[in-house]
């Protein structure tokens, strides 16, 4: 084995002076049959990538990467010894990810100029290369809502490449999953509105989310000052949404169920969230059977959430706490003593719970 050299996302953002959360690591000059004898175990398929046999740190060899067909998995790789650093680094995406530091030394090796951009506070592709996988627009777009606070744009020549792919295709051949994977990190980012204009000037976001407006970025902008909540600012970007678009976009790629679940409570019954206030026990009660208080209390906290976000009527929320509050008090033991039939039994428990809601009112 010749050189171990830190890579990526841990140089940068100590750079940066971030928490560093994760090690990864570029072996230069060693073979797969060495890393085995060391006791490195390979977990990677596509190419070269071991844990180390203590930390379990990823290691991976060297490489270079071609482009053999169209979308983010047609690519080739080299993982032979004789792959330099220079070249491993070339194939990545941005200049600021493309920053090795040698272990033994703590030299820095920047043949990108990544700490350029870095106080430039520019997200700046490596090389033309780029445009072969059309991840990376979304990685840029990922990137940008992280580092929008530290002031970070993309840079134009970067953003222009980025409308050669849409224009080229290469978007419509992204996998469900990876677009997910993708949205849903760029969700918990600082910034995560920043998502989606970053798509939206590469004119991608007519192909990835056509439904989506600036609207819709304003929601999201909001929820994120109330809740770090992933589900909540998923739910409070499609909150302008028909039911039928949420379920397209849901199925389109694979959204969990939990995700989904919260949307569609929005766009449902948030009309009815916003007047609250003015309905009778009756109407109140349908509402909270309809929402599943009784047994989704953790949700309807965040849909309520997602309500005062996306600017409902602000007072409804402490008036429904207070509500869902009183009926979970309510003790329905002594009915379910009476051992009723079904139907009966349902009748007596929603006799009970409208009368806690009148006398609550």
């Amino acid at each position: 084995m010749k050189e171990i050299y830190l890579v990526g996302g841990a140089v940068r953002d100590a750079l940066l002076d971030l928490p560093v959360k994760e090690k990864d690591y570029v072996v230069v000059g060693a073979t797969s049959e060495e890393m085995l004898q060391l006791g490195y175990r390979q977990v990677g398929k596509d190419f070269p990538v071991f844990l180390h046999p203590k930390t379990h740190e990823e290691y991976a060899l060297a490489r270079m990467e071609r482009k053999v067909s169209r979308g983010y998995t047609g690519f080739t790789f080299d993982a032979s010894p004789s792959v330099t650093l220079e070249e491993d680094l070339l194939r990545r995406d941005l200049t600021i990810n493309a920053i090795a530091q040698k272990i033994s030394t703590k030299e820095l090796i920047d043949p990108y100029h990544g700490q350029a951009d870095l106080e430039k506070k520019l997200l700046r592709h490596v090389s033309p290369a780029f445009v072969e996988d059309p991840v990376r627009v979304l990685r840029v777009a990922r990137f940008a809502a992280r580092f929008a606070s530290l002031g970070f744009t993309v840079a134009p020549e970067t953003n222009a490449l980025m409308k050669e792919m849409v224009k080229a295709g290469e978007v419509d051949a992204l996998v469900a999953e990876r677009v997910w994977k993708e949205l849903e990190r760029g969700l918990q980012e600082k910034n995560p509105e920043v998502f989606f204009t970053v798509l939206s000037a590469c004119d991608a976001l007519p192909v990835l989310f056509p439904d989506l407006t600036e609207a819709n970025f304003t929601a999201l902008k909001k929820a994120t000052s109330l809740s770090e909540d992933p589900e909540i600012r998923f739910a409070a970007l499609l909150q302008s949404l028909t039911p039928e678009q949420i379920n397209a976009l849901c199925g389109r790629y694979r959204v969990p169920g939990v995700y989904k679940e919260l949307a569609l409570l929005v766009s449902r019954y948030g009309a009815v969230y916003s007047q609250a206030l003015g309905l009778n026990p009756e109407q109140l009660l349908n509402f909270f059977q309809s929402v599943d208080i009784f047994r989704r209390e953790a949700r309807f906290q965040k849909f309520l959430t997602v309500c005062e976000a996306i600017g409902l009527n602000g007072q409804a929320s402490e008036f429904l706490r207070r509500l869902q509050g009183v009926l979970k008090a309510v003790n329905i033991q002594s009915v379910l003593e009476k051992k009723l039939s079904g139907e009966d039994l349902a009748k007596e428990i929603r006799k009970m719970r409208l009368d806690v809601i009148r006398n609550a009112l």
